[in-house]
């Protein structure tokens, strides 16, 4: 049974930092393409960044240049650094599994406010 969970979210004020993780049992992240998506509250699920087993690295417009997404294969973990965040990227984060609605954990609530 696959299971992700995820950790790091917290409160911080615009322009601070985040590292988010998600660490994977019972498969290997390595071999799937893994995402990190987020919802917002009253919205929907919205795709945030991806990394393939080719270690390609793909970024929704709004995060380029501010989001960071990488894995530590030996530890299984999937992780997105997050800087200079603003008040847009308040959201529950989630790390999923082969697509942006694919298996995915209870998610880690990111909250950007001064």
């Amino acid at each position: 049974q696959v299971q992700l969970v995820e950790s790091g979210g917290g409160s911080v004020q615009p322009g601070g930092s985040l590292k988010l993780s998600c660490v994977a049992s019972d498969f290997s992240l390595s071999a799937h393409s893994m995402y990190w998506v987020r919802q917002a509250p009253g919205k929907g699920l919205e795709w945030v960044s991806l990394i393939d087993p080719a270690d390609l690295k793909l970024y929704t417009e709004s995060v380029k240049g501010r989001f960071t997404i990488s894995r530590d294969n030996a530890k299984n973990t999937l992780y997105l650094q997050m800087n200079n965040l603003k008040s847009e990227d308040t959201a529950v984060y989630y790390c999923a599994k082969d697509r942006v609605g694919g298996a995915r954990g209870q998610g880690t609530q990111v909250t950007v406010s001064s």
